[in-house]
């Protein structure tokens, strides 16, 4: 509801100069009539309308409804006895204002069919006034007629228009918090595996560095050119997120098992048929953060990686013979794996993670998504 100065109506098509008007023509009709208590009566009448019609705005439910009930029963009187008909332009703004349907229908019912009421009576009992301002009285009728249905009309758009607004202000903050999450994500994704393989590297080069020189020399170099591979990708990684094939990631996670001395298995194809960029991309990194959780945390001798792609789906399994996700179980909430399953949620994906000899994560996504992504360039 409006606030309480708001007695004089904004945007109803009428300037406010017109609303003066209004407000003031009822003291013109008072004091037209002849007799001293007409005028001491309509003056009370108009500071009463008023009143009451500020007192509808500051108040809700019942009290509301006596203030208009009241207004109604002034606007009728003033009609009837003084030709004075004006009063239905206020009622009706108003009652535009009001948000419940039902009291809105309910209250422009009752007030058109009093305004017209009143109208037809006043015709027989202020002849001479209503016919001397005939055309101000029609615009008046058509104005309690369509100026509630204009009212509500146009605060529902303004309402939608804020909702719209703040809808579209809530979608750019959660854009930025998603694309922040993604960088995040992205960076420990990218990072994570690059620094697990230096760490280890080093450690393996500390331990041969007196006894085996040469194999230490080759760690390092490894861990040099992993450095640079590293500090390359995060440079494409700001300024652009490449595409990852499954196929080459396999090749690196081989050679990030190698370096913690763990026998690798593969079975299956890793070259995907008819897969969408998005989709090889996403399960590249649930790959290799999965393998680099298997290398940080599960004190295996063996990763298993298996790839199956039929009809209704693709499947890809990460399986290790270490301690299991029983005594890691707060890997659950940890970037890494949280990362993934957001990353599949949005294809539709599923991820499942059991624990046996082991730790088996099992990856689906199903090909729905991956037509569907095919068939839009088209």
């Amino acid at each position: 509801m409006q606030n309480w100065y708001h007695i004089i109506p904004k945007n109803t098509g009428l300037s406010i100069y017109a609303w003066i008007i209004f407000c003031v023509l009822p003291f013109y009709f008072v004091f037209r009539s002849s007799s001293t208590f007409a005028i001491i009566f309509g003056i009370l009448m108009i500071v009463l309308f008023f009143t009451a019609y500020r007192v509808s705005f500051l108040s809700e439910g019942w009290t509301a409804y006596i203030s208009i009930s009241i207004e109604m029963t002034i606007s009728v009187v003033m009609t009837v006895l003084l030709g004075y008909v004006y009063f239905g332009l206020f009622l009706a703004f108003y009652i535009g204002n009001i948000h419940n349907k039902a009291g809105f229908i309910s209250l422009y019912v009752v007030h058109l069919a009093t305004t017209l009421a009143a109208v037809t009576i006043g015709f027989f009992t202020q002849n001479d006034i209503f016919m001397s301002q005939l055309p101000f009285i029609i615009i008046s009728v058509i104005g309690v007629i369509l100026l509630p249905i204009t009212i509500r009309s146009r605060n529902k758009r303004e309402r939608l228009e804020n909702q719209l607004r703040d809808a579209n202000q809530r979608l750019s903050q959660l854009m930025v918090l998603e694309e922040r999450q993604r960088i995040a994500r992205d960076l420990h994704d990218t990072l994570g595996q690059k620094l697990s393989m230096i760490g280890l590297k080093s450690d393996l080069a500390n331990k041969v560095m007196h006894a085996k020189p040469e194999k230490a020399r080759s760690e390092i170099n490894d861990i040099h050119h992993t450095a640079r591979t590293a500090l390359k990708e995060v440079r494409e990684l700001v300024s652009d997120m490449k595409g990852a094939r499954l196929q080459d990631e396999v090749i690196r996670v081989h050679q990030v098992l190698d370096a913690a001395q763990m026998d690798f298995q593969l079975n299956g194809d890793p070259e995907l048929k008819n897969t969408p960029p998005l989709v090889e991309n996403v399960l590249s990194m649930c790959l290799k953060e999965a393998v680099t959780n298997v290398v940080k945390h599960s004190q295996a001798s063996v990763c298993n990686v298996t790839i199956k792609q039929s009809r209704d789906e693709l499947m890809m399994t990460i399986e290790d013979n270490g301690i299991g996700i029983s005594e890691k179980a707060g890997l659950f909430g940890e970037n890494g794996l949280q990362g993934m399953r957001e990353r599949l949620e949005f294809m539709n994906g599923d991820l499942e993670i059991a624990a046996g000899n082991g730790t088996r994560i099992i990856i689906r996504v199903p090909n729905v998504i991956q037509q569907t992504e095919q068939e839009e360039p088209s």
